[in-house]
């Protein structure tokens, strides 16, 4: 049987598991062993389940990703998250739809200390949820902007997918976070004013609250200087050169105990609960990226990605078009796939692709990232809304998806941009001579 028939096989097959509830780590790890074997023989397949583990836990630029869920994990505990969008609502909060643009601005900055879509879900629909019920936001608007919002965690640097991209392509971590920065600023100012122009038309969706005087204000300033802190540490010390990334990290880790204890949060229990949600969410991220690391070798060696490249570069297509299919591609799996997923399956067809098209890896990377988003709140899938829907019982995903879709408006048009006007991203890190 051909390389690449065996390479089409296994990557069917891959699927199928991943059809049946297999985790995508191992379906991934599987498909590509028996892959290999088939190719080159068992025992240099089998090594593999020796050679990639081990190079994993060996691995100093994997230990970022644990640092960065523990740092999330202690800064949620401590109430960072809480007092961040208690700021946000003290100053914008008074404005017709302002908690929902206090909501936005709040998953932003708690994404700048957690990295993870589905845990802002989480903690942002426990902190916002109830205060926009009680003042009368219409349920659309409440669900669609926490889980719109939520989405801001994984292109806020530092992120952890960046980090997974940056690893599994060889790429500068430092450069794709500095290359993050105008686009997650863009899906910010993009997603409040989509709030904006959704209010104007229909201004019962979301009543202005009272004013808070500057009083208060203050003392809401005051209150979230902890969050400031821990995000002026960890992307201070990247962007200034005191800290590498994995220093950044530790160091982040650290500080947000030190904030959890001082605020007389950390228990005992808290302290190990927090430390085994970090290590179940760590070790589920290694098995996932043994597997795409074994399965690229099986893809490498079957020439699959080499055909598929020619292929298409021969069809015809301009670059620009093949761009935007690549762009619709990555939103249908986003919907379906969780983010990490949907990444690690397409990376070894798609990223030769886009280096043989001479696309930047820095830029493509934080393209791949914003269209994943993307689809985490497309109907009618969107993991997002789903884990929304679970947070607000009796919310039902048809009023999700109604909220969502002023915000997917928002990043159809911001997504276009990036895509087709590269200085965007590059011009940053350019600026600062990291690339």
């Amino acid at each position: 049987m051909d390389a690449p028939v065996i390479g089409v096989l296994m990557l069917a097959a891959m699927f199928v598991m991943i059809a049946v509830h297999v985790p995508i780590g191992v379906a991934m790890a599987l498909s590509g062993v028996i892959g290999t074997g088939l190719l080159i023989g068992w025992e240099p397949a089998f090594a593999l389940f020796s050679i990639e583990p081990a190079q994993a836990i060996a691995s100093e630029e994997l230990a970022v990703i644990a640092m960065f869920l523990l740092m999330g994990n202690f800064a949620s505990a401590a109430g960072l998250s809480t007092d961040l969008y208690k700021l946000a609502q003290a100053f914008i909060g008074h404005r017709r739809g302002g908690l929902a643009m206090a909501t936005v601005a709040g998953c932003a900055g708690f994404g700048a200390v957690c990295g993870s879509s589905v845990a802002t879900v989480g903690t942002m629909a426990r902190i916002a949820l109830p205060e926009m019920q009680k003042r009368g936001y219409a349920t659309h608007l409440s669900t669609g902007s926490i889980a719109s919002g939520a989405t801001l965690g994984i292109i806020v640097p530092p992120s952890v997918i960046m980090v997974l991209y940056a690893i599994l392509t060889e790429q500068f971590i430092t450069a794709l976070f500095v290359a993050a920065v105008v686009p997650a600023l863009l899906a910010t100012i993009g997603y409040i004013v989509a709030v904006m122009v959704y209010v104007r038309i229909n201004p019962e969706a979301g009543p202005a609250g009272p004013k808070i005087d500057w009083t208060a204000r203050k003392r809401a300033l005051a209150e979230s200087w902890g969050v400031v802190v821990l995000a002026g540490i960890v992307s201070g010390g990247i962007y200034s050169g005191i800290f590498t990334v994995n220093e950044a990290a530790a160091v982040g880790a650290a500080v947000a105990v030190v904030f959890a204890w001082a605020r007389g949060k950390l228990t005992r229990a808290s302290f190990f609960a927090n430390l085994k949600e970090t290590a179940a969410a760590t070790a589920l991220i290694y098995v996932i990226i043994i597997g795409a690391n074994t399965f690229t070798y099986f893809i490498t060696l079957s020439h699959l990605p080499d055909i598929i490249t020619t292929s298409i570069i021969e069809s015809g297509l301009s670059p620009s078009m093949i761009l935007l299919l690549l762009l619709i591609m990555y939103v249908i799996l986003g919907s379906i796939f969780d983010t990490v997923a949907a990444m690690v399956i397409t990376l070894p067809f798609v990223f030769p692709l886009i280096l043989s098209l001479g696309y930047d890896p820095i830029w493509w990377g934080v393209i791949n990232v914003v269209v994943v988003e993307l689809g985490m709140i497309t109907p009618p899938f969107g993991i997002n809304c789903f884990v929304m829907q679970g947070m607000a019982r009796g919310v039902s995903l048809g009023s999700i998806y109604r909220g969502v879709l002023p915000f997917v408006t928002a990043d159809v048009v911001r997504l276009f941009l990036l895509a087709y006007l590269p200085i965007l991203t590059l011009w940053l890190p350019n600026a600062v001579g990291i690339m």
